[in-house]
């Protein structure tokens, strides 16, 4: 299993930051079954402070508004968080969902497609993708922000060293009898059962005429024969 390549983008934020302000803490977090720790541990090569994992059997089927109950359910759970970074979307079904969801389950602000992050004081100064360019907006804290890429956040290689260390740094699993979870929340709304590009079938047909307005005439006849007039 690898990570998400949004997810590297936001945990990159997220390592800047701390280099940036002294005594930030970065936490790693996930919702996925053993094989998720291989992420987890990435992460901690890149120099996350801890590690957590939290998954339950019955969550393989899990949908975006479940997903983000878990995730602030875990959030609440280890103390809550100033700021939480989130890939723009996931890299298989692209829906995009899950940061604002988790936003509106924290209470905290959000803010989508942030491109670079600046800490000023108790406010967020952010750079975001916009349509034709980009916009420059200010957030309060605590804030959700969803991260995409930009030249300024491109993934860094785990040093040899942090990488040994990963290996022996712990992981906490929790599930949910550890959560503060609502199960009927938990019930999947939307069934995804498949994805695939919609095919688009087209047909042409030359209308004859004499002349421009025989044609209009004839064009016209054949609209109203489709009723498309």
């Amino acid at each position: 299993m690898v990570m998400d390549s949004y997810a590297e983008y936001a945990l990159e934020v997220a390592i800047q930051l701390k280099e940036k302000h002294p005594g930030t803490e970065v936490t790693a977090l996930c919702v996925g079954d053993k094989p998720a720790d291989e992420v987890l541990r990435r992460a901690l090569a890149l120099t996350a402070d801890q590690a957590v994992r939290v998954w339950d059997a019955g969550w393989a089927d899990l949908d975006a508004p479940a997903v983000a109950h878990v995730l602030a359910a875990a959030i609440r759970k280890l103390g809550g968080a100033d700021l939480v970074l989130v890939g723009r979307q996931g890299s298989d079904v692209e829906r995009g969902l899950v940061g604002p969801m988790l936003a509106e389950e924290l209470g905290a602000a959000c803010t989508t497609l942030v491109a670079r992050v600046e800490v000023q004081g108790d406010r967020l100064r952010l750079r975001r993708e916009a349509d034709g360019g980009f916009a420059v907006v200010e957030s309060r804290l605590p804030a959700v922000l969803s991260i995409t890429n930009d030249e300024t956040n491109v993934p860094r290689l785990p040093k040899v060293k942090d990488l040994m260390m990963a290996t022996r740094k712990p992981i906490q699993v929790l599930g949910p009898a550890d959560l503060d979870l609502d199960p009927a929340r938990l019930a999947p709304g939307v069934e995804l059962r498949d994805l695939y590009i919609p095919t688009q079938e087209g047909a042409c047909e030359i209308i004859e005429g004499d002349d421009g307005p025989s044609r209009a005439a004839a064009l016209a006849q054949r609209l109203r024969e489709l009723k498309v007039l």
